[in-house]
């Protein structure tokens, strides 16, 4: 098959804020897109609708339909609309309606595939599971904790993650989608609240080994408090690397620009500072660097320049392509 009968094909893994800001750089691009997408928050109204429904929670899916669906302003801001002083208050909309669709259909992988029809998604987004599970994570000092909300709260240095049960399913249409791909992505986002619990359904880190294409992983810009403390470019890797069990991570895209100190004071207050760039510890583990001036602080936050690293992303995708075609002829 020429290249040039088909888009080249990315995945991107990961949750919330950081997937959704990559998603809506990528999404413009001519590629054949699919997101593979966290499901173990417990907290605020995903994780009440999680509890009341028994359904995996949908507050990241919402996110990412969001920032992948091409309707108007309006109909996205009504999807993501949150109420307030009712029996409603805290509630998004769009979880509302994932939740109800997940009733209609009784399965919450087609109510995300029915919801994204609606909203016009481009491309496919995929929950990390189909079924509602818990997040665990052994801490450094050897205590553990469960439930993501309370992992980002514990303030330790975690050590392990892993689910309340061993029998967790990866979706068939996930590993199919990782196989093919031309490019898989991984992050930005909280490192292991957001990235790690999709690296952790038992078969995707070994789907993501076997595939032929380039792995990138997107390192965040900024540490996280109770999840990435004192965390440098190197231990982000490192902590990807020990979670999935193999080397099969490639490439990894690193912010090297210095952050405004106007920008540096509201994050202080968070104990979260810029990510250490620690070039010769990455050089030394072997993945090819992609190194430059990423960040964009338009937002009042300091995000990834998603339009910079989504053009990378796709020249990345287009070349593995190629090399897949001629692989294959």
């Amino acid at each position: 098959m020429n290249t040039e009968t088909r888009l080249p094909r990315v995945v991107a893994i990961g949750g919330g804020t950081g997937l959704s800001v990559l998603l809506r750089g990528l999404k413009v691009f001519p590629v054949d897109l699919t997101a593979v997408v966290t499901v173990a928050d417990d907290g605020g109204s995903s994780g009440a609708l999680r509890h009341e429904l028994n359904i995996p929670p949908p507050g990241d899916i919402r996110n990412v339909i969001a920032a992948m669906s091409e309707v108007e302003p309006l109909i996205e801001g009504l999807f993501q609309h949150r109420f307030q002083g009712s029996s409603l208050s805290g509630h998004a909309l769009g979880n509302l309606l994932l939740a109800a669709m997940t009733s209609l259909t009784g399965d919450f992988t087609t109510a995300i595939a029915e919801m994204s029809k609606v909203l016009k998604v481009k491309g496919k987004i995929l929950p990390a599971c189909n079924e509602s599970v818990a997040l665990k994570a052994m801490m450094e000092d050897g205590s553990m904790v469960e439930g993501e909300s309370a992992i980002a709260r514990e303030g330790k240095r975690i050590h392990r993650l892993f689910y309340d049960r061993q029998d967790v399913q990866p979706l068939p249409d996930t590993l199919q989608a990782i196989e093919e791909a031309d490019l898989i992505v991984i992050g930005p986002g909280s490192l292991y609240t957001s990235i790690m619990p999709n690296l952790i359904v038992p078969g995707v880190s070994e789907a993501i080994e076997k595939a032929s294409a380039q792995k990138v992983y997107v390192c965040n810009v900024m540490t996280q408090f109770g999840e990435t403390t004192g965390y440098t470019a190197s231990d982000h890797l490192r902590a990807i690397v020990n979670h999935m069990n193999n080397n099969s991570i490639n490439t990894i895209i690193v912010n090297e620009e210095m952050v405004p100190a106007v920008s540096l004071q509201k994050y202080a207050e968070e104990d979260a500072v810029p990510v250490m760039f620690d070039e010769a510890l990455l050089t030394s583990m072997g993945v090819q660097l992609i190194k430059g001036n990423f960040i964009d602080i338009t937002s009042g936050m300091v995000r990834h320049d998603t339009t910079q690293i989504a053009g990378i992303l796709y020249d990345l995708a287009s070349k593995g392509a190629k090399e897949q075609y001629q692989r294959q002829n």
